[in-house]
């Protein structure tokens, strides 16, 4: 009984090990994203641009990015 108990433990602490992880990754990719969109609408508002297409492309380069952190990550 006492085997029992032990396992259930080790399988939560590993259960939260595992949610802490994927919540940093999620944490990181947001910033990740936010970041690149930020500093394209700023290139974009300071350069005086009628269509966002340096926002619109440098959100793109943070989503690739940040899916390659994470399958980098993933892989480890």
């Amino acid at each position: 009984m006492a085997k029992t108990e032990q396992d259930n433990g080790a399988g939560n602490k590993n259960t939260v090990t595992n949610y802490a992880r994927f919540m940093g990754m999620a944490f990181q990719m947001l910033v990740i994203i936010g970041l690149f969109t930020f500093a394209g609408y700023k290139i974009d508002q300071s350069a005086g641009h009628d269509t966002k297409w340096v926002t619109a492309t440098l959100a793109l380069v943070g989503v690739f990015i940040a899916l390659f952190i994470v399958i980098r990550s993933i892989k480890n």
